[in-house]
């Protein structure tokens, strides 16, 4: 787990790379890698790498990066690489008869993988990974991120060079500007993230999950390796299924836990995180610390009994804390910035409270991240169908093949959704029975929650649905139609890669590796072979992890139908603790002169907040993002001129 930086020089006017701007690269990102840095130029300048470790597999310094083979460092391949290939072991066992391998760790197998199988060597990687390798006799600089967009890789195109790094803000110093990138603002108020290679910053992109990069000949050349494919094997039965999913669980928590450093757990009371943490705790007696952040201040968010219960099974070192508002007042600044831009929900927060609280214990954590979207965990997906249910009680149209329950088997489970009734009634506020992906855009179009906070000019809410429905509509990858695997798939490329931005930057702001092993590529292909009729069987979210392991969850977890992510009581905090700070912030002299708000409307938006709305939540982030990077554009600038 580290930090990956580079500049490379698209033609002969381009300025020549310099040591000066991969050290201010390097050390815009240096909370990624405490324990080393490097760089890297080639004899005619005309190519950069730098490099932040955070050693976790083979503590030598042998295995610092940038890294080189052939011919020293001025020939040959040289890498610069950020994650964990968990089947690095695998790979040099194959791959040693043709190389001779200097390291014992996970970044030289790229290097031998890449001389044995080309730009497919992405193929053989088993992990998590953004990395960037430049061969020298081709000219050519190769770059590719794992295929769920575990780890990040964001670019930009300036002053004839193609500039690269783990984080958007060590691209900042060479933009000409720091201006909003407007598709990107539609994106975030309608999803509260953006999409594919779309960011808030106009002119950086996001490498895509699944996708490889090339630098060859001037030209910048991006395609996709990888995407998962929705295809139902009807051949098995459930109990199949439910053998198979243990067989790929157990094999990806296996291969999670090599490091060589004490690995730990995230402990939130959930089925995820507590499954994770138990199996970890099964093969591996040095997991033995779990990390949990608390609510204490208002009934319903305190969730510490059942990470106690979850903890307890394990047999695992429990860590508390009580996260307070005057911890949100002291850190939610640092939230934005580390975050590079708003994503996601107010989980973020919380999470980088508790990353920081495990920091101090370990340098690896595993997490439950990717179950809800693999394993069919939000409420909303119940929502949808209920609907779809009654629709086809309605018409008799239950074979149609959209939707996997019926009316009479959804009904026992629809407490679940107490806490959800004020969505329940957005939802319907405003029609019934539209075509599904109409459907499920109203159930995650965020933007409908806004009234008149945005100016009209600042928006084009016509392009949101249209990259909703690019992906929804995907018919190359949802091939059996289930309403369930569409929404399953929009999920997984879209919302689980913001959560994962907030995975990686919460956790990396404090030198901490974050390991999901849920997104382990194999597991993930074969969930979604797995019919929807047995994934949400009767209409229970994550049916197969609670049933496939109800022999070691603890009953009080797996029978809960009360989570709700990482809930935090902002709407309480808005009308007591944290009202002075959010009214700060909105009527400041730079809020009230931003072009994108209308005048006065943010004035008491906080004050008028229902429970679990995530209004003020957006509009707050965006306003602070503003402040933390377009109104410091020219103190980015100027690291530049610095010595």
């Amino acid at each position: 787990m580290c930090g990956i930086t580079g500049i490379v020089a698209l033609d002969a006017k381009a300025s020549p790379v310099t040591r000066h701007e991969l050290d201010v690269m390097g050390r815009l990102i240096a909370h990624r890698g405490p324990d080393g840095d490097g760089t890297w130029i080639d004899p005619r300048a005309r190519v950069g790498l730098g490099h932040r470790r955070l050693a976790i597999i083979d503590l030598s310094t042998s295995a610092n990066q940038p890294m080189h083979s052939g011919e020293g460092a001025d020939g040959g391949l040289s890498i610069v690489f950020n994650g964990e290939i968990y089947n690095y072991i695998e790979l040099r066992q194959e791959l040693g008869a043709k190389w001779r391998f200097k390291t014992a760790g996970d970044t030289e197998p790229i290097l031998a993988a890449y001389v044995a199988y080309g730009e497919r060597c992405v193929d053989q990687l088993r992990g998590m990974f953004a990395f960037a390798l430049y061969d020298r006799k081709s000219e050519t600089l190769f770059a590719a991120r794992d295929r769920t967009g575990i780890k990040p890789f964001y670019y930009a195109v300036v002053g004839g060079r193609f500039i690269f790094a783990s984080e958007i803000k060590a691209l900042l110093p060479f933009l000409p500007d720091i201006r909003m990138d407007r598709r990107g603002l539609q994106q975030y108020l309608t999803f509260q993230f953006t999409v594919g290679e779309t960011t808030l910053f106009e002119g950086v992109k996001q490498l895509a999950p699944g996708h490889m990069l090339t630098v060859r000949d001037g030209k910048v050349t991006v395609k996709k390796y990888w995407d998962v494919v929705f295809e139902a094997d009807l051949n098995h039965t459930p109990r199949y299924f439910q053998e198979r999913l243990k067989t790929h669980v157990d094999d990806a928590i296996k291969l999670h836990l090599r490091a060589d450093v004490p690995v730990g757990s995230y402990m939130s009371g959930g089925v995820d995180s507590t499954l994770v943490a138990q199996l970890a705790s099964k093969y591996d007696q040095k997991n033995a610390n779990a990390f949990h952040g608390k609510f204490t201040d208002y009934p319903g968010y305190d969730e510490s009994p059942f990470a106690r219960d979850a903890a307890a099974a394990s047999g695992m070192n429990l860590h508390e804390m009580t996260i307070t508002a005057r911890d949100f007042v002291d850190h939610i600044e640092k939230v934005v910035y580390h975050l590079d831009q708003p994503t996601a929900g107010p989980g973020s927060f919380p999470q980088y409270m508790v990353s920081a609280l495990a920091a101090k214990h370990n340098k690896v954590v595993l997490g439950g991240q990717g179950g809800d979207e693999i394993f069919a965990g939000y409420a909303r997906y119940l929502v949808a169908y209920f609907e779809q249910c009654l629709k086809a009680a309605i018409e008799g149209t239950y074979k149609d093949g959209n939707f996997v329950v019926t009316a009479e088997t959804i009904i026992p489970n629809l407490a679940v959704l107490r806490e959800y009734k004020p969505m329940i009634a957005s939802f319907w506020k405003d029609g019934l029975f539209e075509n599904l992906d109409r459907r499920y855009f109203r159930l995650i179009n965020r933007f409908a929650d806004l009234g008149n906070e945005i100016v009209p000019d600042a928006l084009d809410p016509a392009s949101a649905f249209a990259d909703f429905d690019a992906i929804f509509n995907n018919r190359e990858s949802v091939h059996n139609r289930a309403y369930l695997d569409q929404m399953l798939y929009f999920d997984t490329k879209t919302l689980l890669p913001a959560l994962l931005q907030v995975e990686d930057r919460m956790s990396m702001a404090h030198g901490l590796e974050s390991r999901v092993p849920f997104l382990d590529h194999p597991l993930v292909e074969f969930v979604a072979t797995v019919p929807a009729n047995v994934k949400f069987r009767h209409g229970r979210m994550k049916v197969m992890l609670k049933e496939g392991f109800d022999d070691i969850l603890p009953r009080s977890v797996a029978d809960r139908r009360d989570k709700m992510g990482f809930p935090v009581p902002l709407s309480e905090w808005y009308r007591k603790e944290i009202a002075g700070f959010v009214h700060d912030v909105f009527t400041s002299r730079a809020a009230r002169e931003r072009a994108l708000f209308t005048k006065g409307a943010l004035d008491d938006v906080a004050g008028k907040e229902a429970k679990f709305s995530r209004k003020t939540w957006g509009l707050l982030n965006l306003e602070l993002w503003f402040r933390g990077f377009q109104d410091q554009a020219a103190s980015f600038r100027a690291l530049l001129d610095r010595p």
